[in-house]
């Protein structure tokens, strides 16, 4: 059995402690995947973007055809009211769900009515300063929007990402960049992913083969606003290779430098320090 952090998800109008048993054998996300998520961050009493986040998830299920049944801004109510249950200063994960329950046109179609929500909350370490990671490159590629549901956060699309995880570190690696059906760079397998090059920001361009990440978004205005020269445009990975600065940036762990790209060290440069610090300002505005 799993070793789960303190756990609180709301569902069927109740809150309940721990990995609560939400979905049956004949439930069609359990079955066939009709399952979408979003996961926002409270952190040192902030909240950043969680309104965001919880528009996001409401989007994420019209875009797999189900109906979303809880309005945006209550979901933000009981995200609050329920990271208040964990205390002061904890770390935690919000993570809103939906997914289809019972058939609709044919077996493999969800019933765009019959649908369930939930949210769960969990206490998750934030990643400390001075951490980082290693990346390599994997065979495994994104989709495109006419194969998987590429505009949703969708619990589907992930196994694919951990593939390339895996082959990651069966090699040594923390991560892997990942590239799209025509070989371009689309993003890590856990996060967008930025580069510096002669003082300019690069970030591939978002082409609807990976999800155009709320801190993704959030990131690139806070450095364009601080005089930065940020470009989303085309890369492949050999840019990468030649780049003199890469981060990530993602919900889960924010804003982290890669300090090692195949067998090529780097540093946790001047741009990643300024986004880290840019970011941390930000999210320090919007308090719990």
């Amino acid at each position: 059995m799993a070793d789960w952090s303190r756990t609180l998800t709301f569902f069927n109008g109740n809150w309940h402690e721990g990995n609560v048993p939400i979905m049956g054998v004949r439930t069609h996300g359990a079955w066939l995947g009709s399952s979408v998520f979003d996961g926002a961050r409270v952190f040192e009493g902030t909240a950043p973007d969680l309104d965001r986040h919880c528009a996001r998830i409401n989007r994420s299920a019209a875009a797999m055809g189900l109906k979303p049944n809880v309005e945006h801004g209550r979901i933000v109510e009981l995200a609050r009211e329920g990271a208040r249950k964990f205390g002061d200063g904890a770390a935690l994960y919000i993570k809103p769900m939906y997914w289809g329950e019972g058939e609709g046109l044919s077996t493999i179609v969800p019933s765009e009515d019959d649908i369930g929500f939930c949210l769960c909350i969990f206490e998750a370490a934030m990643p400390q300063p001075g951490g980082g990671m290693s990346l390599t490159r994997t065979r495994f590629r994104r989709p495109t929007s006419e194969t998987m549901p590429t505009d949703a956060k969708a619990g589907c699309l992930y196994p694919n990402n951990a593939r390339a995880l895996r082959e990651a570190k069966g090699r040594g690696f923390d991560n892997a960049l990942v590239s799209d059906s025509l070989g371009n760079v689309a993003e890590t397998a856990t996060a967008n992913v930025f580069m510096v090059k002669d003082g300019v920001v690069k970030t591939p361009q978002a082409n609807g083969t990976f999800l155009n990440g709320i801190t993704r978004q959030r990131v690139i205005g806070l450095l364009r606003d601080a005089g930065e020269t940020v470009e989303e445009t085309t890369l492949r990975y050999e840019d990468f290779g030649a780049a003199d600065e890469i981060f990530t940036t993602g919900n889960y762990s924010k804003v982290v430098p890669v300090l090692r790209i195949e067998d090529r060290d780097l540093q946790a440069g001047p741009v990643y320090s300024k986004a880290r610090k840019l970011y941390w300002e930000f999210a320090h505005a919007n308090k719990l």
